[in-house]
């Protein structure tokens, strides 16, 4: 039997729950939609859905496991929570960064986070970057951390060289 996922993060969309799962899932390798589950005639009166509209959606994202529930327009989205992606090449960050980006909000891209079509904020980041901003030289992570402030997506070799001075 499988290990149950103690900690799963739900998205609270509107109405796109499903177009949402259905595009991370298409981004991330290693992803699945997984069960819908639909609103009945119970509680109409408090959540306004029709009956047989989506309510939530599971789905993984590279084994991640996630819930997207169409709860209605009455939350939205901040930057008070993202998801973070450790990417190992300039290949991997483009990717993500192309992809999620789409369609999103260019406003709220600044030092690898970007806010996609749905409102949901993400750090495409560089599996480099923690250990040269913790670096023990405060000049070579001063450099480093003046190079990122002027990035939207983050480009791995010029953070190494802004790292080797």
């Amino acid at each position: 039997m499988p290990e149950i996922q103690r900690i799963t993060p739900c998205l609270w969309f509107d109405d796109q729950a499903e177009q949402a799962a259905k595009f991370y899932t298409a981004i991330f390798r290693n992803s699945r939609v997984g069960s819908i589950s639909r609103y009945g005639e119970a509680g109409h009166e408090i959540h306004g859905k029709a009956a047989g509209t989506v309510m939530t959606v599971e789905f993984e994202l590279d084994g991640q496991t996630f819930t997207a529930l169409n709860g209605g327009p009455t939350f939205q989205f901040n930057e008070a929570i993202s998801f973070q992606i450790s990417c190992e090449t300039q290949e991997e960050v483009d990717h993500y960064w192309d992809e999620l980006s789409a369609g999103g909000d260019v406003r709220a891209q600044q030092c690898g986070w970007l806010k996609d079509r749905y409102g949901v904020s993400w750090q495409v980041v560089p599996t480099i970057l923690p250990a040269i901003l913790a670096d023990g030289d405060a000049e070579k992570s001063g450099r480093v951390m003046e190079a990122l402030l002027q990035m939207k997506k983050l480009d791995i070799d010029a953070l190494k060289r802004a790292f080797a001075g």
